[in-house]
């Protein structure tokens, strides 16, 4: 459980962006056009109400006149992100349009954040973080540059947002795998920012991207009808991706289908002889090299309510899967019983997992194979 402690910046309004200091849980953002949006994804739970143009990429921006009517609705119920528009950007009119959208009521705004606009942009962008939230956005599939997460940390910058260009078609996880992801979040969490994650997410992208514990998640084409980026949002889609992300209390339950557990009723979700390469070994001679390593995992798992065709009573197998990428690919490891306790540790971050058992085996030692077995249970 994470706790944010950051004093709300100059130009925040209290009532909203403070409640990002008792924060201990991942945040659902969700990304509107209109009034009639806002309403559904207030109605369904979004924590983060936010205003950009989904034809127009991913930093489309709104008409700030019509953001502003909507916010008034709002009220102080939500934080509110905008887009700040594609880049390139002017340091008059970058500072021009942050702070209007800041007497609209804007809390957060999201730009477009490379080395050459944060070395040419540096005094307006510290002026700036001093009166708005700025949210810098890595594209996931133009090679971000994940070094510019403590520069933006010293431009004094609110987060980091790692996104993809709709023009591609591709997810956040075409572009990086989990393992890349986690290091996004590692960093911001280092650097005291932020961490959010969208890029065309689906409702299955969502325990598995909780397992780098992101701070937020956000959502356009999840939510609206038939999937469809730029159609109006389904308020049967807010309530499924609201239902996927763990919240402190019931008391802010969406009334979507409960993803509760049916009494003491538990599955088995397991995963076979998964075999892939892994640097391991404690002797100088291991380092360097790659190892056949065989995975063999089974997770208890508490049943859920709803109907088994419903994505909220599903368990993937993805999760474990991510897991064992999670922990392989840090680097290096040198004894198999690390990589058998953190891959049962991350697969016990689900909160359905009640036990997890994990085999791992080294091929490439003897004729046979050598390893270890564990089991762990939730406390």
């Amino acid at each position: 459980m994470r706790v944010f402690a950051k004093p709300a910046r100059p130009g925040f309004r209290q009532g909203r962006d403070s409640a990002l200091s008792i924060a201990a849980m991942t945040l659902m953002l969700a990304s509107v056009v209109d009034a009639a949006g806002a309403d559904l994804a207030l109605k369904g739970g979004a924590d983060v109400i936010d205003f950009a143009d989904p034809g127009a990429g991913a930093l489309g921006a709104l008409p700030i006149e019509a953001i502003g009517k909507v916010v008034g609705a709002i009220g102080e119920r939500r934080r509110v992100c905008a887009a700040l528009g594609p880049p390139p950007y002017e340091a008059e009119a970058l500072t021009a349009r942050a702070g209007a959208l800041r007497k609209a009521g804007v809390d957060w705004v999201r730009f477009a954040a490379d080395a050459g606009a944060l070395d040419r942009l540096e005094p307006a962008l510290r002026a700036l973080a001093q009166e708005i939230g700025l949210l810098g956005v890595l594209l996931a599939d133009q090679a971000p540059d994940f070094g510019l997460v403590a520069r933006m940390a010293a431009l004094g910058f609110k987060g980091a947002f790692l996104d993809v260009d709709k023009t591609s078609g591709k997810r956040l996880l075409d572009c990086l795998a989990p393992p890349e992801v986690a290091v996004f979040s590692a960093l911001c969490r280092r650097h005291g920012l932020l961490s959010c994650l969208a890029g065309s997410l689906q409702s299955p992208d969502v325990p598995r991207l909780l397992l780098v514990e992101p701070d937020v998640l956000g959502f356009r084409s999840a939510l609206s009808v038939r999937g469809r980026r730029g159609g109006p949002l389904d308020a049967g889609r807010i309530a499924l991706i609201r239902d996927l992300i763990p919240r402190e209390s019931a008391d802010a339950a969406s009334g979507g289908a409960s993803p509760a557990p049916s009494g003491d009723a538990f599955d088995i979700i397991f995963l076979r002889d998964f075999l892939t390469a892994v640097e391991i070994g404690a002797y100088a001679h291991e380092r360097g090299a790659k190892q056949r390593v065989l995975f063999n995992i089974e997770a208890s798992v508490t049943r859920a309510a709803a109907h088994a065709d419903d994505m909220r009573a599903i368990f993937s197998y993805d999760v474990i899967l991510d897991a064992i990428r999670l922990v392989t690919g840090r680097g290096h490891i040198d004894f198999i019983e690390t990589i058998a306790e953190d891959v049962a540790a991350i697969v016990l971050k689900h909160p359905r997992v009640a036990s997890v058992r994990v085999r791992v085996e080294k091929l490439d030692l003897v004729p046979g194979s050598v390893g270890v077995e564990i089991r762990r249970e939730r406390p």
